[in-house]
């Protein structure tokens, strides 16, 4: 029986992701993302939409999720949809898509509560069941395919890499990865079964992130994030001075190193955001962290002004963590840039990014907006006090070389970056366009 694949989002952006793995007559989908500056321009330009107003064709036509027409004739084929973690470019357009393929959904603990507290914040309901599935487990979804989750580092929890074993080999989803081997919260890589995998032989294709393809180092640890966080909060002086952290509401670890640094500045940690709300509070139902105890967590608007408009006046005794560091327009730290929130910046007040830029034009000129603003203010920059959550070219070859497949299908990027991590494989041994293969959104291969 044939072996295909179809790369159906993922493969000519960043973002989007999806893509289907056909086995005989069993399809499994990876993956059913946002494209998020397209989803934000969508909401800017249809602010009176509610989300469960919106149609998917709507959201097609925008750009802003995949366009799964592609894999029309699949659909009633698919026996799961499968997310290797909870971030929205992989999992946000689950409530539009996941309605046409009668089958479960399975992810890890952490990726279903966050999946379900998408659906309730937006009141969708689907029909599809919800199924967790562990790292380093496996689950049989059909007669000829397997799942199997492997434990992974990225830059939020329980994130895996998804093995999908049929008769004819085993595909390797590594959408979004790194290899950590001093994460600051989780468990480092399972490299004992990526090898292991590898010596069978049978992995006939890898499907993997080419982000940073193009930078040639290993990415750091997370724990390198940390001493930069530490660096600036407890090496800076910042007496009489607010204190503004921005990352990615996702990213756990990162806000337990703030957290904890900000506790020994004897400072009041306030956390600002529905997001922030969302992701800390899906971990702490799983008793994956305890931040409540230690931190106040605001959740709303209207409950986030009142806040301000208090710390505004005793800037010096809180230190606030908040949403916007993509320059995000209805984000907290861009309303309040934007003076459309209760706090009145002050020469000097530090406001730290715990993030780079995703390189996309939108988030480039909303971040550089942000920046300006804050500029003229007095305010001081931290830029960057980042490590990323995405593997480098090092990190793709050590992957690559422990895997050794038969295909090698670079995602999640623009063609640029697709083609660095195609080089790589050629430098390798691969040969591009015969055992390397450079895929756009839609189209459709066999795998011999």
């Amino acid at each position: 029986m044939k072996l295909e694949i179809c790369t159906v989002g993922g493969f000519s952006e960043v973002g989007k992701n999806m893509t289907a793995i056909k086995y005989g007559n069993e399809v499994v989908i990876c993956d059913m993302g946002l494209h998020l500056p397209k989803i934000i321009s969508f909401e800017e330009e249809t602010p009176d939409m509610k989300r469960n107003e919106i149609s998917k064709e709507t959201l097609i036509d925008a750009d802003a999720i995949p366009n799964d027409h592609f894999i029309e004739d699949w659909k009633l084929l698919t026996k799961a949809i499968v997310l290797g973690h909870c971030h929205l470019d992989h999992i946000g357009a689950v409530p539009y898509l996941a309605e046409d393929y009668d089958c479960p959904i399975i992810g890890t603990p952490y990726t279903i509560e966050i999946l379900k507290s998408i659906l309730r914040d937006e009141k969708i309901k689907i029909k599809n069941p919800l199924k967790t599935l562990n790292a380093n487990a496996k689950l049989k979804v059909s007669e000829n395919i397997t799942i199997e989750f492997i434990n992974i580092t990225h830059s939020t929890l329980q994130c895996v890499l998804v093995a999908i074993h049929t008769p004819k080999g085993i595909i390797i989803y590594a959408n979004d990865y790194k290899f950590d081997n001093n994460p600051t919260l989780g468990k480092k890589p399972n490299y004992a079964r990526l090898k292991e995998l590898g010596k069978t032989g049978k992995v006939i294709a890898l499907i993997i992130n080419a982000l940073y393809a193009e930078v040639q180092q290993k990415t750091p640890s997370e724990n390198v994030a940390r001493e930069m966080l530490k660096d600036v909060l407890l090496g800076t002086e910042n007496k009489g001075h607010a204190i503004i952290v921005t990352t990615f509401a996702s990213h756990i670890a990162r806000l337990k190193s703030v957290i904890e640094f900000g506790l020994k500045l004897k400072r009041k940690v306030i956390l600002l955001g529905r997001s922030m709300y969302k992701y800390v509070m899906a971990a702490e139902r799983l008793n994956l962290i305890d931040f409540s105890s230690q931190v106040e967590i605001v959740k709303t608007g209207k409950a986030a002004r009142r806040r301000l408009s208090e710390i505004s006046k005793h800037r010096d005794q809180y230190l606030i963590v908040c949403t916007g560091n993509q320059g995000e327009p209805n984000a907290i730290l861009t309303r309040m840039v934007m003076k459309e929130l209760d706090f009145k910046f002050k020469s000097k007040d530090h406001v730290i990014f715990s993030s780079h830029t995703i390189p996309d034009p939108i988030n480039i000129v909303n971040r550089a907006l942000v920046e300006e603003r804050l500029l003229k203010q007095g305010v001081r920059i931290f830029k960057d006090i980042h490590v990323s959550g995405h593997g480098a070219r090092e990190d793709h070859r050590d992957l690559i070389e422990m895997l050794n497949p038969k295909h090698i299908f670079p995602s999640h990027a623009g063609i640029d970056q697709l083609m660095h991590l195609a080089k790589l494989a050629v430098e390798i041994g691969y040969v591009l366009g015969k055992t390397v293969h450079i895929m756009h959104d839609g189209q459709m291969i066999d795998i011999e």
